[in-house]
């Protein structure tokens, strides 16, 4: 092989170079490039001059009972899916990541022996899951239950509420 034959070659391999460059710099430009990050991250934007938890208007929580006359069971079992993924319904199922809500209404709350509950939920067992009781829990957990492990930022509208109990009430028996 001569030199003139040497020199096309590393001429070529140049340019490929020399173009891959030109393309990873303009498809940067094009498009924003995705950032790995270490760990799953949820970012959560706050407005200005409060937190999230102030963001959210607060008002007093009307009461459940008048509403589950007129509850939509059906609708119920739909609000549930945003549940199923840690809850389990069927009377033996075994509990997922949350306890099973099989009887929930009526039970004391963090009774169940074979489940491992936070100890904010333990201070709350002399308290009975009634309608209200899961009212205020499903309206937004983590105030009705300081300190709670359930991530779950809660139900805002009170006939989705009331249609969820229902269906958990209709789902016991």
């Amino acid at each position: 092989m001569n030199n003139f034959e040497l020199n096309k070659i590393l001429a070529a391999v140049l340019v490929a170079l020399l173009a891959a460059k030109v393309f990873d710099i303009a498809g940067n430009s094009l498009v924003a490039p995705v950032v790995k990050l270490k760990r799953d991250v949820l970012v959560v934007a706050i407005p200005e001059g409060g937190s999230a938890e102030h963001s959210v208007k607060e008002k007093a929580l009307a009461a459940i009972t008048p509403l589950l006359a007129t509850a939509n069971i059906a609708n119920g079992e739909k609000s549930f899916k945003k549940c199923i993924q840690c809850h389990a319904i069927e009377k033996d199922k075994p509990h997922g990541i949350g306890p099973s809500l099989w009887g929930i209404v009526g039970r004391a709350i963090g009774s169940l022996s074979n489940y491992a509950y936070s100890s904010a939920m333990k201070e709350k067992a002399s308290a009975i899951w009634d309608v209200e009781a899961l009212n205020q829990f499903i309206h937004n957990p983590r105030k009705f239950v300081k300190g709670t492990k359930m991530t779950f930022m809660g139900i805002e509208t009170d006939q989705e509420r009331a249609d969820l109990i229902a269906y958990l009430q209709k789902a016991a028996h």
